[in-house]
């Protein structure tokens, strides 16, 4: 039987981060729970300190078929390179040209909710398609596929 995963992120401002993935992947910041109309009021409910409040975030696939995203605030920073990362799909279908040009205009929109350009990597057939390595807010390295 396969299992749900849920991918978690260590940070220093969930709810920044959690932000900038909902705009990268079309994903959406979870709702609060049934009977609230915010995350505020659910955790005034729930006792919660103001101090508290960014200590977690989470995003979700709105149709529901990505997994959900969870964003946990850690008190030290990022230390080395990712051992794993996301691959963002964002040009499925293209090759050469067409396809580096779709990464491209990618990359520039995720610039712009936060993310750095690291690298462009050149199509390298028959097996490498190329692709854009970025950096989130955070610096987490994930790639433009």
């Amino acid at each position: 039987m396969a299992r749900d995963v849920q991918l978690t992120f260590d940070c220093a401002d969930p709810a920044a981060l959690a932000a900038f993935w909902a705009g990268a992947l079309g994903y959406r910041v979870q709702a609060p729970p049934a009977g609230f109309d915010s995350w505020d009021q659910a955790l005034d409910a729930m006792g919660v300190p103001p101090e508290k409040r960014n200590d977690a975030s989470a995003v979700i696939d709105p149709d529901g078929a990505g997994p959900r995203i969870f964003f946990q605030r850690v008190p030290e920073g990022k230390q080395v390179k990712n051992r794993l990362h996301l691959d963002v799909r964002a040009a499925p279908g293209l090759q050469g040209d067409a396809r580096m040009a779709a990464l491209e205009v990618e990359a520039e929109r995720l610039a712009t909710l936060g993310a750095s350009r690291i690298r462009r990597y050149e199509p390298a057939p028959p097996l490498g398609a190329g692709h854009i390595v970025m950096a989130d807010p955070e610096g987490n390295e994930f790639c433009l596929d």
